[in-house]
């Protein structure tokens, strides 16, 4: 395997047969960086094409899974690939379809983590937001830890959720049209009990359990157990993921020009400017959603 800055590669279980693939950002929570996300695509190639690796295990250094995109501005590298699709004009009005098209390049390396054959399972602890979620969303199978927190608090402002259209296929209307509408989080718990996830359990059992169900998933060989994925993958690509996704991304970057994704721009720019930075941003916009709903329970 090649050596990344941003990932960490392993094997684990019987023979080694169980690959994976750590994001290795832990000082910035996971969070998802264009660098990082090239990197993990390159990985997943190399993966996929080794018979050895039966299972792909995805998971998060340090603290939590990901907290989501890298709200950083841009400073070149890989990010400077996305962004060289024209985004504003010669008089710095944003432009939707190059923010779309640079939106879509990310979208395509969620979608072929979803699509790849090899069965994956992504391994949650901590926070599991926004961009982390629709990267977990993906996989095959879904662990966490009871105490995670899975969600989209990015709803709020920042768009839509591209691979979170998953959701409707996973759980019932009504709540995911809820923790759509809220951008509200849930626990690992309450995520395998809606039916987000496949399994909630203590963290300190999260990883020794998440290597034995990969383990066992990989008695049978890679070739097979591609077979399978795709033959169930189908099913769902036929009730439309492909084009709910692709809708989902061109809706992310309509939502960038929304009344209230301008305020969130706003308190961004004055964030910048006295020194409160991305964090005055988030205060002032999950501070509008901590009220609790009356009768509503967390």
């Amino acid at each position: 395997m090649a050596t990344y800055e941003n990932i960490l590669v392993d094997r684990v279980g019987t023979d080694g047969r169980v690959a994976r693939v750590t994001l290795n950002r832990p000082e910035k929570m996971n969070s998802l960086s264009q660098e990082l996300l090239f990197e993990w695509n390159d990985a997943l190639h190399e993966l996929e094409a080794d018979d050895s690796a039966r299972v792909i295990i995805v998971r998060g250094a340090g603290r939590t899974f990901s907290a989501g995109y890298d709200l950083a501005p841009a400073r070149g590298g890989a990010d400077a690939v996305v962004r060289r699709y024209k985004t504003v004009d010669e008089s710095g009005r944003r432009l939707l379809m190059g923010i779309r098209t640079g939106m879509q390049q990310i979208t395509d390396i969620h979608m072929y983590f979803w699509n790849m054959a090899k069965v994956t399972i992504a391994q949650v602890h901590g926070y599991c937001l926004a961009g982390g979620c629709e990267l977990a969303m993906m996989a095959d199978l879904v662990v966490a830890a009871d105490d995670a927190q899975l969600g989209h608090p990015g709803l709020r402002g920042l768009g839509v959720a591209r691979t979170g259209a998953i959701w409707p296929l996973v759980m019932g209307m009504r709540k995911a049209k809820e923790l759509y509408y809220t951008g509200d989080s849930v626990s690992g718990t309450e995520a395998e009990r809606i039916g987000m996830i496949n399994y909630a359990w203590p963290k300190e059992d999260l990883e020794t359990n998440t290597i034995a169900l990969s383990d066992r998933l990989a008695n049978m060989t890679a070739d097979h157990l591609a077979i399978l994925k795709l033959n169930m993958n189908r099913f769902y690509e036929n009730m439309g993921i492909y084009s709910s996704v692709r809708s989902s991304t061109e809706l992310d970057a309509a939502g960038q020009f929304t009344g209230f994704s301008y305020a969130w721009q706003d308190k961004m720019r004055e964030g910048m400017k006295d020194g409160t930075g991305l964090k005055g941003a988030l205060d002032w916009r999950d501070g509008l959603f901590r009220q609790q709903s009356p009768g509503v329970k967390r």
